[in-house]
């Protein structure tokens, strides 16, 4: 980085050394560098598993909610449009996702080397400003065509008037859900997931009850259920805004630090474009998903739609596990702490296994109780508990998944992480088309299993194939190697 007059690194880099009061036992940085590995577990991923198991109920609720009106066009709508909401989380992670890790690495890297905390304004500020200007592109292209998209989306007559309120509203507000992804990831790049807790709680809080005003109150339906979604967002965003500009050390989300610079977009979008190939092929899953379902009625969709909600409560949970741990993991790579980052990575790794098989275990004793509170019908009843059971086997496979593709992004191995992402959607293609024609909608409805456990396995290989590259970054403890590594990479 060439530091500008106004950069403060330019005349004082000792400001930004990183031997502050942020280091203090206790701190958000303390659990990133020397803090137990089990306490800095529990610091990083607990938050975040309670608010993902929040958001969880909430979609739980909402689809109660919206169930309550007794109108399956409504619940197939919210359906069809979750490859919408799948679109912006890519927008918010390529930027976000690459854009935290990076700066993770510099925090690490900044205990030998204070003046590498200099970048990481110029990381902040084009992730978010990236994230804002891509996403208010797409949300502009997608309303001109709402029409073709909603088809596309796999809506049938009945389903179309609702999925395009729904899907209209929704790409509205694409530019502010996707920055608040993003900045989701800065905060968390600093250690602080307690901070992210609160605000991602907050949000869902505050969308649970314009639901309530928007749909019950008022009768918007789906279109008021976007609305809500939108407006929590907004409010989640301007509360991360207000925390990095008060509380963060090096980030700064001013315009005059935006860059495109190399040094810069390379590690970010390196990184980043992992998650939004992953995001990307999730919804071509959902359309693939949708529009062979829609085949067999709205029943099996509002069935897929129920099922895939209640797997998310351990799956969430799991995932603020494998999302949690992504900072450290990053902060210690930089560092060049491997005792370390092994450490943390078996640790995070007996997590995944044991909460993904007890709490799979549980959901699938009381399957059926739990699909009945949702559906009434007996013949989706059955086809719900089916794909709930598939849901459950994939997610055993997922996490797994997503704690070996956080440690490809961590230590930027951006080539790994994409291969992950591009085996899950090339595989699932072939197989939910072979599923549907050799076995029908069962093919349909396990077809996401199987592709699941054959890309766990891939990601083991890969990262035996990894480790070489990763060790040799770590060797003697230091930055330089580390971003030796990277170079590789």
């Amino acid at each position: 980085m060439n530091p500008t007059p106004s950069d403060p690194t330019a005349t004082n880099p000792s400001a930004l050394s990183p031997a502050s009061a942020s280091d203090a036992p206790g701190s958000n940085r303390w659990y990133l560098s020397t803090a137990p590995i089990i306490r800095a577990l529990i610091h990083l991923c607990v938050p975040m598993a309670a608010a993902m198991i929040v958001s969880a109920v909430y979609n739980l609720i909402n689809a109660g909610v919206i169930g309550s009106l007794h109108d399956t066009a409504l619940l197939a709508a919210i359906t069809l449009g979750a490859p919408i909401l799948g679109l912006v989380m890519g927008i918010g992670d390529l930027f976000g996702v690459g854009g935290g890790a990076f700066i993770s690495r510099l925090l690490g890297a900044a205990e030998h080397d204070p003046t590498r905390a200099g970048q990481i304004k110029r990381v902040a500020s084009f992730a978010v400003w990236g994230s804002l200007l891509t996403g208010a592109l797409l949300g502009g292209i997608g309303l001109v065509f709402l029409g073709p998209l909603v088809s596309l989306l796999g809506a049938d007559a009945a389903a179309v008037p609702a999925t395009t309120a729904f899907v209209g509203v929704m790409l509205a507000f694409v530019p502010v859900m996707a920055t608040a992804f993003c900045l989701e990831q800065l905060v968390r790049a600093e250690g602080a997931a307690r901070q992210v807790m609160i605000a991602l709680i907050a949000s869902t809080v505050a969308n649970l009850a314009l639901d309530l005003v928007f749909i019950l109150g008022l009768g918007w339906g789906v279109a008021g259920a976007a609305l809500a979604m939108g407006l929590a967002n907004l409010g989640v965003a301007v509360f991360f805004v207000a925390w990095l500009q008060r509380n963060s050390e090096h980030v700064s989300l001013a315009p005059r630090w935006f860059t495109l610079s190399p040094a810069v977009t390379r590690p970010v979008l390196g990184v980043g474009v992992s998650t939004l190939l992953q995001s990307s092929f999730l919804i071509v899953t959902s359309l693939v998903l949708n529009n062979l379902a829609a085949a067999y009625g709205d029943g099996p969709l509002a069935a897929m739609g129920v099922a895939v909600r209640i797997a998310q409560v351990p799956e969430f949970l799991l995932m603020g596990v494998t999302l949690g741990i992504l900072p450290l993991l990053a902060y210690t790579f930089g560092r060049g702490d491997g005792a370390r980052l092994r450490a943390a990575l078996r640790t995070s790794a007996l997590a995944v296994g044991g909460i993904s098989i007890l709490f799979a275990g549980v959901v699938f004793v009381f399957r059926e109780q739990i699909v009945a509170a949702f559906i009434a019908d007996p013949a989706v009843l059955g086809l719900g508990v089916t794909i709930l059971v598939a849901q459950l086997t994939a997610m055993i496979a997922n996490g797994f998944t997503g704690l070996i593709t956080s440690l490809f992004q961590a230590t930027g191995r951006a080539l790994a992480a994409t291969v992950m992402a591009v085996t899950q959607g090339v595989l699932f293609i072939p197989i939910v088309l072979l599923g549907n024609l050799w076995f029908g909608l069962s093919g349909i409805v396990w077809s996401l299993t199987v592709t699941e456990v054959i890309v766990v396995l891939v990601g083991g290989a890969l990262w035996l194939g990894s480790r070489p590259a990763i060790e040799r970054g770590l060797a003697d403890g230091t930055p330089e190697r580390a971003e030796a590594a990277l170079a590789e990479g």
